[in-house]
């Protein structure tokens, strides 16, 4: 059969599949994918839906006008409660398709979501894992994924902070920072580069480690359908033009888009090595060290923020614009900076530092100035995620009258009321065993209780970003159960004047 997407549709309204009546039967998105099974004398498109599940296979139909060849690129902001996690699927297909897993969060929603996403259509063959830096609300749901020798990945990629099998700060990664007489600065120089020097550091391991992140690392070392382990940083990548990219997503690829690496910054250490920074505390150093990717397609840009905080921002600014040191806020000096340092971070879309972290710099959201930021956070924990105080900064530095603020924890809450009438439809199935113990009825009911055990977590707080270059979407799923409303989203374009306007 051939297949088509669902198109982004020029009046703005929303789109459904209907029944051969034209009753309109689920709302669909830009990007879904349509099996095609035949086109119609009226020009609509007999479409095979659910095809990979049989439990829910159904013939339906659609304007040929309201599909394309192309699917948009795509990246999904899992909700994987307190953490970060984040799916980029390329718009190409076939053996061209490219699926990035930038953090994983720290449960098994990811693991959830990448089952449900690609299981039935493609397998687990996935391009890259981006351990963003070693904090476990990013990178320990990545152990489910690694310790499954069913799933693999070309490249693993991290920061080049790599915490031991040690107990303390600094000596998990390598030791305490060493000091350049020259400059006054102090380094962390034990990085790890490559995958022979995580083999060395964590190959021989005892299998039943309590350490997490050396753990993870030995998981992906013995998973023989990962390809090598890496660093990835300004030094470690692919240079082309004096600017690192992704290495397969360069301007030289043509793709018709790329991914810059813009963090973590190496520069050189005493004696002229390799090193990283240090950014005052131990945690604010591995945290700003995060991997930082800008990527851009066409006319829109989206900024993956990882962790970043203060310190890790001002170094940033002050690198990318040449600056000795940072200007006092309010001073031309300062204006200057951020004006300049627009040219590397300024972005549409921005993934929020750090979980909705009030521990950011305004002149940093002033340089992004994007016009969405999407914030991932979780319920269950003591930080408050995202800070209110934060939420009114984004809005101050957002672009526009009303910039967009999504959260993975705001956008989804409870569902007692699907819960309540689940439970009810159990006890009335449990009381009709009392005359049948067929294996049929058994089974539906194990059905039912996997549906109540659902997490709420992978249903409805994940968030959508959808791209051509030339339009961009953000959406959420709707939490009323209908088939007919399933999504609220944002849409914008450019206007003639090369201002980013709201389309929706």
């Amino acid at each position: 059969m051939a297949h088509r997407f669902v198109a982004l549709r020029k009046d703005g309204k929303k789109t459904w599949l209907h029944d051969e009546a034209g009753r309109k039967v689920r709302e669909v998105i830009w990007g879904d994918y349509l099996t095609v099974k035949r086109t119609l004398d009226d020009g609509r498109l007999e479409i095979d839906w659910a095809a990979r599940s049989p439990d829910k296979r159904r013939t339906l139909y659609i304007a040929a006008e309201d599909t394309v060849e192309r699917r948009p690129l795509e990246i999904v902001f899992v909700d994987v409660g307190q953490g970060d996690g984040a799916v980029l699927i390329s718009p190409e297909t076939g053996k061209d398709e490219r699926i990035i897993v930038i953090d994983a969060g720290k449960e098994g929603n990811m693991r959830a979501f990448l089952n449900a996403r690609f299981k039935s259509y493609r397998g687990f063959n996935f391009h890259a894992a981006v351990v963003t830096h070693p904090d476990n609300d990013h990178y320990l749901g990545f152990q489910a994924l690694f310790s499954d020798h069913k799933i693999g990945f070309k490249t693993v990629y991290h920061n080049g902070l790599v915490e031991r099998a040690v107990t303390g700060t600094w000596a998990k990664l390598g030791g305490e920072p060493v000091r350049d007489p020259a400059s006054g600065v102090s380094y962390v120089t034990a990085l790890a580069v490559d995958k022979a020097d995580l083999t060395r550091l964590f190959g021989a391991l005892p299998a039943n480690t309590r350490y997490e992140f050396p753990k993870l690392m030995q998981a992906a070392l013995q998973n023989p359908k990962i390809g090598t382990l890496r660093m990835l940083s300004t030094d470690h990548a692919k240079r082309e033009g004096g600017i690192a990219w992704m290495p397969d997503f360069a301007p030289s690829n043509r793709r018709g888009y790329t991914i810059r690496v813009l963090g973590p910054v190496v520069e050189k250490g005493p004696g002229g090595k390799p090193a990283l920074r240090r950014l005052k505390s131990y945690g604010e150093t591995k945290n700003g060290h995060s991997v930082l990717l800008r990527l851009q397609y066409g006319q829109f840009s989206v900024l993956f923020g990882g962790d970043l905080n203060e310190p890790a921002e001002k170094f940033l600014l002050q690198h990318y614009t040449g600056r000795a040191t940072f200007p006092k806020p309010g001073t031309p000096d300062h204006d200057a900076m951020v004006a300049e340092a627009q040219k590397t971070f300024r972005s549409e879309v921005m993934k929020s530092c750090h979980h909705g972290s009030e521990k950011v710099t305004d002149a940093f959201l002033a340089a992004v100035n994007p016009a969405a930021f999407i914030i991932s956070s979780g319920d269950q924990e003591g930080h408050v995620h995202p800070r209110p105080d934060l939420l009114g900064r984004l809005g101050r530095y957002g672009r526009g009258d009303a910039p967009v603020i999504l959260s993975t924890e705001l956008q989804r809450s409870s569902r007692p009321l699907e819960d309540g009438a689940q439970v009810q439809k159990l006890l009335d199935r449990i009381d009709a065993l009392a005359t049948t113990l067929s294996s049929e009825a058994l089974d539906a009911i194990k059905l039912d209780v996997k549906e109540l055990a659902r997490s709420n977590v992978e249903v409805y707080g994940a968030i959508y970003l959808k791209t051509d270059g030339e339009r961009l979407m953000t959406a959420f799923r709707i939490e009323t159960g209908s088939e007919l409303e399933k999504w609220f989203s944002f849409r914008y374009a450019f206007n003639a004047k090369g201002e980013l306007v709201r389309t929706d």
